[in-house]
C-alpha cells in the first residue's frame, strides 16, 4: 500500500485553539484522511506543535522541519504524495526571517523531498495570522510584523509550487483561523480542510 505523508505544524497535529489538547482522530483533518483513504493509501500523520519549516527551533531536531522530515522519508517507501504544510511558525518574530526567506527554505525542503521520493508534492498553503493572535498567549511569539508577513506567504508558495513542480492547496481561500488566537482552527474548519485535501488527492494520485 503506498503512503501519503502528512508533514506539517500544530495545525496538522489538531491543535485546539485556546484548550491547547489534541482533536480526535475523526475531527483533525489528517485524521479524517488517514479513515477516508484507509483501504487505499497509509496516511501518515506527522504534525508536531510549534514545528518551523527551516528555522532552528531550540526544541530540537523534531521541531525543525528541514531536519524533521528525513526520518519519515528514510523508514517509509512507496510514496503516492509527500503534503507539506508548514511556514507559520517561522515568522515568530524571535526567528527574525522574511516572508522571502521562508518561501526559499520551503523550495529547499520541497525538492529534498522530490530528490529522496520521488513522489508528488502538495504545499499546503496556511492562513495568514489573524490579528486575534496579538490578544492570545501566542502574542508572545508573534506580532504585528509577523501578521505583515503572513500575507505574503500565499503569493511566495504558489510560485515555490510552479519553480518545483508541485501542487497547492491555499487554506486562505477555504477556512479562517479561530478568533480564540488568530493561528489555530475550530472542528468545522478541519473538516473543510479535510474535504478540500481528499479533492485535490483525488486529482492527483487516484
Amino acid at each position: 500500500m503506498d503512503n501519503i505523508l502528512c508533514f506539517g505544524d500544530s495545525n496538522t497535529f489538531g491543535f485546539v485553539p485556546l484548550a491547547g489538547t489534541r482533536y480526535a482522530a475523526d475531527e483533525r483533518w489528517s485524521g479524517i484522511l488517514k479513515k477516508y483513504f484507509e483501504n487505499r493509501y497509509n496516511v501518515i500523520e506527522a504534525g508536531c506543535n510549534n514545528r518551523t519549516c527551516i528555522a532552528d527551533n531550540p526544541e530540537g531536531l523534531l521541531f525543525t522541519g528541514y531536519k524533521a522530515i528525513s526520518p519519515y522519508l528514510e523508514n517509509h517507501k512507496n510514496f503516492a504524495l509527500v503534503i507539506i504544510a508548514l511556514g507559520i511558525n517561522d515568522l515568530q518574530f524571535a526567528y527574525n526571517l522574511s516572508a522571502c526567506d521562508v518561501s526559499e527554505g520551503l523550495k529547499a525542503v520541497v525538492l529534498d523531498v522530490k530528490q529522496k521520493t520521488k513522489s508528488k508534492t502538495l504545499i499546503v498553503i496556511p492562513n495568514k495570522i489573524g490579528d486575534d493572535v496579538l490578544n492570545s498567549y501566542f502574542s508572545q511569539m508573534f506580532d504585528r510584523t509577523s501578521i505583515e508577513k503572513s500575507t505574503r506567504l500565499s503569493s511566495l508558495f504558489k510560485s515555490v509550487a510552479g519553480e518545483t513542480d508541485s501542487f497547492f492547496l491555499d487554506l486562505n481561500e477555504i477556512v479562517v483561523p479561530s478568533f480564540l488566537d488568530g493561528l489555530h482552527y475550530e472542528k468545522e474548519e478541519h473538516r473543510k480542510i479535510a474535504k478540500a485535501v481528499i479533492e485535490k488527492i483525488q486529482k492527483i494520485v487516484d
